[in-house]
């Protein structure tokens, strides 16, 4: 059988991506080496934009579920208990109709996202599979590999199963750091600067246990040994731990010295050992996200140091951005190269996060106690210096229209009845038209303003706004958006009159111009 799809790795990116695919009704194929999902802690963090995409396939309330809003923020603290730099925290909704940040359990998370997927018949997802070649075909791809099987407790794991062969018209590597699908691209990777060992140490507190530790995230900014503290769900909490020079790895994750790191907020009789890893945080962006009908999503594509929590999130941006254009052009809405807008949006905008968390790193790595004095020092005493996440516009792509706002997500404001307004939007193009900016003629010789077009295939118009929509619209000094399927806007007109030129930047419309 031949799918339009095959998703290589199933963790968050991919899952993403299938969910997407499968509610396009499009046949989807999902490899996945290992049996199960890794039932230890990862990525802790993700943001209302991501929660949004959650949202967009169904799966917001499941999610929700299993995840805490961040409404505490993020303090950078030196290491006489100063605090120089706060991302703020909040409690109200914000632009995406939800909180800005929120904390879960990956496994979690995935164990939803999975479940998700069990709503599409023509997604199909073969866990514990081995994809060991990818030969690119004249019409897609075809892969081979065979299934690896489940080890049974005490026991030698089974023989692998005998080699299989899969097509698909376009093939994803949603598969790691170490992706198999990069390698037969040749993609290379540039390295952006940044390569730290740290201990990421993952507790369960005990129950009753009651500590004085805060909500808020805390980046300990102290030159004798950077540290991090996150409060994640539940009983959860989290310490990253700088490895300093001199510092032996192996002795660095045995107990008593796990501990003793720690003993100033907890000690062992209070809270159970869930992990203790080390790993090297990256910062590395893939050049070449494409080959034919191979992509990339997620770390396959880019790896980000963890200080802004943006990972995961860059992953499910990458499934939302590259859904909707493998979707146009497998219904034969848009020609093959609109995929190469892809790369050219999307790692333009994770190297904005990956350049401030760089930046985060060096602030929180300093070790030097003259720099980390310098640095205090740049921080004013008194409050705080304050920021928000970086909201970066998507650079020329898909997009045509050099605007302010074009680039950016549209507003999700409430309705009525509490749902979100992307319940309206739809998943295809939709037109957002303020009617009461459309004056009426006046004079019988005045050129009259342009008619709301009627709907088309994949174009939804829409004229019954809610106010905080209106609202937008007016400051922004719009009379109509286009909005992209992944809510990000394409194009503004600012007047009636500009609703022809507006119509043009609908790439499948009758409207353009051949």
């Amino acid at each position: 059988m031949a799918y339009d799809v095959a998703v290589v790795g199933l963790g968050p990116s991919g899952a993403m991506l299938a969910n997407l695919l499968g509610a396009a009704g499009l046949s989807v194929l999902v490899l996945e080496r290992l049996p199960d999902v890794v039932p230890t802690p990862r990525a802790i963090h993700f943001d209302g934009e991501v929660m949004r995409a959650f949202q967009s396939i169904g799966l917001g309330d499941a999610v929700a579920a299993i995840a805490r809003p961040g409404t505490e923020g993020m303090h950078f603290v030196n290491a006489t208990g100063r605090t120089l730099l706060v991302r703020r925290g909040s409690a109200l909704a914000g632009p995406h109709g939800c909180a800005n940040n929120y904390y879960f359990h990956q496994p979690e998370l995935e164990r939803a996202l999975r479940d998700g997927l069990q709503r599409y018949p023509n997604v199909q997802v073969r866990l514990g599979f081995d994809l060991e070649s990818i030969d690119v075909t004249g019409d897609g791809a075809t892969l081979l590999g065979r299934e690896v099987g489940m080890e049974a407790a005490g026991g030698e794991p089974p023989p692998p199963g005998p080699t299989e062969t899969f097509r698909a018209r376009y093939v994803v590597g949603a598969d790691g750091a170490r992706s198999l699908v990069r390698k037969t691209m040749g993609s290379t990777r540039e390295d952006l600067g940044l390569h730290q060992p740290w201990l990421v140490f993952d507790v369960m507190l005990n129950r009753g246990v009651d500590l004085d530790l805060p909500r808020h995230t805390v980046q300990h900014c102290d030159p004798a040994r950077p540290m991090t503290y996150c409060n994640v769900t539940d009983r959860r909490r989290r310490w990253e731990i700088m490895l300093m020079p001199g510092d032996d790895p192996a002795r660095l994750v045995e107990p008593d010295t796990l501990w003793q790191l720690v003993s100033r907020w907890v000690r062992p009789d209070q809270a159970t050992l869930e992990r203790a890893a080390i790993y090297t945080f990256h910062s590395v962006i893939t050049q070449g996200w494409r080959k034919g009908p191979l992509l990339l999503a997620g770390d396959s594509a880019h790896q980000t140091p963890p200080f802004l929590g943006q990972g995961m999130c860059a992953g499910i941006r990458d499934a939302v951005n590259l859904a909707w254009k493998l979707v146009a052009v497998l219904r034969g809405d848009a020609n093959d190269d609109l995929l190469d807008t892809y790369e050219a949006e999307r790692a333009p905008h994770v190297r904005a996060f990956i350049d401030l968390a760089v930046q985060l790193g060096d602030l929180i790595q300093t070790t030097d106690p003259e720099a980390a004095r310098a640095r205090d020092a740049r921080f004013a005493d008194g409050s705080p210096a304050l920021f928000d996440s970086p909201t970066p516009r998507l650079p020329p792509g898909a997009l045509t229209q050099d605007h302010p706002a074009a680039g950016r997500p549209l507003i999700q404001p409430r309705q009525d009845d509490g749902t979100g307004f992307d319940a309206v939007l739809g998943h295809d193009y939709a037109l957002l038209v303020d009617t009461q900016r459309w004056p009426a003629k006046a004079d019988p010789g005045a050129p009259s303003a342009p008619a709301v077009p009627p709907p088309s295939p994949r174009l939804r118009i829409l004229t019954d706004l809610p106010p905080a929509l209106r609202a937008w619209l007016q400051d922004h000094s719009a009379a109509a958006v286009l909005v992209r399927p992944d809510r990000y806007i394409a194009a503004v007109a600012h007047d009636p009159g500009n609703l022809p030129a507006l119509l043009t930047h609908f790439p499948f419309s009758p409207h353009r111009p051949s």
